[in-house]
């Protein structure tokens, strides 16, 4: 049982992580965009509103195509003064509470909300308020509903592997503690 847990985690880890990485990736783009932009503002004294969107977009896309793999990478904010102090148990049981009571919640609303906002979007054709900005802007308002799906999933998938930890702790299964803690050294007691 643990065992297809961890295995349903580790593939929900590998998807967004893929999805993590395109939004890496898009920054060389948009490193070229804004080197484009300074060089046609400062040098040609032309300004391109499209392309000053495009810069927002793809910050946009890399920020919420990014949340999720922050998140399975522990490279999100914590308050590590407070949480050190604790031993490895407890923090996977607040890991769990904050997943459950916060995370969940959170994203379920966005996603929820957030095709809404997608589809009034898409039906209204909506474009850029600027004359010469970009159309079709359901597409960067897609990103937030997917990008909130992605950290819904990065956390069904730490939530699983910390659901695991606390099951091998209680049955004080120390084979299967030792494998855990060889595949996820993250486990591991910092005391």
């Amino acid at each position: 049982m643990l065992i297809k847990i961890l295995y349903l985690s580790n593939s929900l880890e590998t998807l967004v992580r893929f999805f993590g990485k395109i939004g890496a990736w898009l920054s060389i783009p948009l490193i070229f965009i804004i080197i484009f932009d300074i060089i046609t503002r400062r040098f040609f004294i032309l300004g391109s509103t499209k392309i000053q969107e495009m810069e927002w977009h793809l910050h946009t896309a890399i920020f919420l195509l990014a949340l999720g793999f922050a998140y399975i990478k522990n490279s999100h904010v914590r308050i590590e003064i407070i949480r050190e102090k604790y031993s490895s148990t407890l923090k996977s049981f607040f890991e769990v509470i904050g997943i459950l009571f916060f995370l969940v919640p959170y994203t379920c609303m966005i996603i929820y909300y957030g095709f809404d906002f997608v589809s009034r979007s898409y039906n209204l054709n909506e474009v850029s308020s600027a004359l010469t900005g970009l159309s079709h802007r359901w597409i960067i308002k897609s990103f937030i509903p997917f990008g909130m799906l992605l950290l819904f999933l990065a956390g069904l998938s730490i939530l699983m592997k910390n659901i695991a930890y606390l099951i091998i702790q209680l049955k004080k299964d120390k084979k299967s503690l030792n494998l855990l803690l060889e595949k996820y050294p993250e486990f591991k007691e910092t005391k």
